[in-house]
């Protein structure tokens, strides 16, 4: 019996190795992209902290899910640098007419990674991103919803961004 479950193992394991099955991540930034420097985003709109926001999503999604090291610019083969162009509010729903219920935030970015030689690697224009967050009457509260609200899209952001990138879209 021991010995079935071995070759049962052993199988399987063959199996996902013969497919080309792979785990989501690894790999380098657009093929030999060892080394990245990560400028802090240039913050266009009106939220404050929004490019310390975004800069550090995609640091940490670089970190997370490929194998190019975040390194300082002298020692990078590459650099990102981009703008938030715009962080824009929509009511999406009312309870009357001067009382709003839930807003949508919505983020405009544009990013690009060149070589040393200053030629760009990839770019994007116009990334938009967006959530929804519920507006509580205490402004305290409401302050802290949008924030959180801005965090996720930066975080949304730098996911589809790194996972583009690396797919070759």
């Amino acid at each position: 019996m021991k010995n079935l479950k071995w070759v049962l193992f052993v199988c399987v394991l063959a199996l996902f190795a013969s497919c080309g099955y792979q785990f989501e991540g690894g790999g380098y930034i657009k093929n030999d992209v060892t080394r990245v420097a990560v400028k802090v985003l240039e913050n266009e709109s009106s939220e404050t902290g929004a490019g310390i926001a975004f800069t550090n999503a995609l640091i940490r999604e670089i970190i997370q899910k490929t194998d190019t090291k975040v390194a300082d610019e002298s020692q990078a083969r590459a650099v990102f640098e981009g703008t938030i162009k715009a962080i824009t509010f929509a009511t999406l729903s009312r309870s009357t007419t001067e009382s709003v219920i839930e807003r949508r935030v919505t983020a405009t970015v544009d990013l690009k990674l060149t070589d040393k030689d200053g030629d760009v690697i990839w770019s994007v224009k116009d990334f938009t991103s967006y959530e929804e967050y519920t507006v509580s009457e205490d402004k305290i509260t409401d302050e802290s919803d949008k924030r959180e609200a801005v965090d996720k899209i930066a975080t949304r952001s730098a996911e589809k961004l790194i996972s583009r990138m690396m797919t070759n879209f």
